[in-house]
C-alpha cells in the first residue's frame, strides 16, 4: 500500500475556514475524513509530498492519520507534524505519531521522544524516525497547518 504524506497551510476569518484552507492546500477539501489511528499495515511504502485530489472524488471517504494545529492569536505560530517508523525486516509495517505545538522545535522533539518511546516495547527493530512538520504564523486572520497521511479514499457505494 502507498500512504501520501500531504501538508497544508491555510488562513481565514475562522478556525474552521483555515482548517479548510490548509485542508485544500494539502489537496484534501473535498472529502470527508476519517481519523486513523497511527499503525502503518505490512507492505506499505510512504511518499512524501503534496496531492491534488481537491477535484477527484467531492465527498467520498478518505482514511487519514491527520496532526492539525490552528493559531488564532497574532504573531504566534502554529505547527504540525507526522513521524513515523517502519520495521527493519520484510514486513514494510511501522508506526505513525502526530503532534502540535507552537513551534517546529517542540513538534519535532515530541515526534522523536513518542516515537523512541514506543519502539523500545515492541519486538520489531525499527529503522530511523522520519517526519514531515508544517508551520504558519497567525498575522491577523487564524491559521491552520496540517500534516495528514493518506491511505486511501472510497466511495459510498
Amino acid at each position: 500500500m502507498e500512504i501520501k504524506v500531504t501538508y497544508g497551510v491555510g488562513e481565514g476569518p475562522t478556525e474552521l475556514a483555515a482548517f479548510d484552507k490548509a485542508l485544500f492546500d494539502a489537496g484534501i477539501a473535498n472529502y470527508n475524513l476519517i481519523r486513523l489511528s497511527s499503525v502503518i499495515p505490512p507492505n506499505s511504502m510512504i511518499k512524501v509530498g503534496k496531492i491534488d485530489w481537491n477535484d477527484k472524488a467531492h465527498g467520498d471517504k478518505l482514511y487519514v492519520v491527520l496532526s492539525e494545529k490552528i493559531e488564532t492569536r497574532p504573531g504566534k505560530e502554529a505547527w504540525a507534524g507526522l513521524g513515523w517508523v517502519i520495521a527493519i525486516n520484510d514486513s514494510c509495517k511501522g508506526l505513525f505519531v502526530e503532534h502540535h505545538d507552537g513551534s517546529e522545535k517542540a513538534v519535532k522533539n515530541l515526534i522523536e521522544k513518542s516515537l523512541g518511546s514506543m519502539v523500545k516495547y515492541r519486538k520489531d527493530e525499527y529503522g530511523p524516525v522520519q517526519m514531515k512538520v508544517q508551520g504558519a504564523r497567525c498575522k491577523k486572520e487564524p491559521v491552520c497547518a496540517l500534516v495528514a497521511a493518506v491511505y486511501k479514499s472510497e466511495g459510498w457505494d
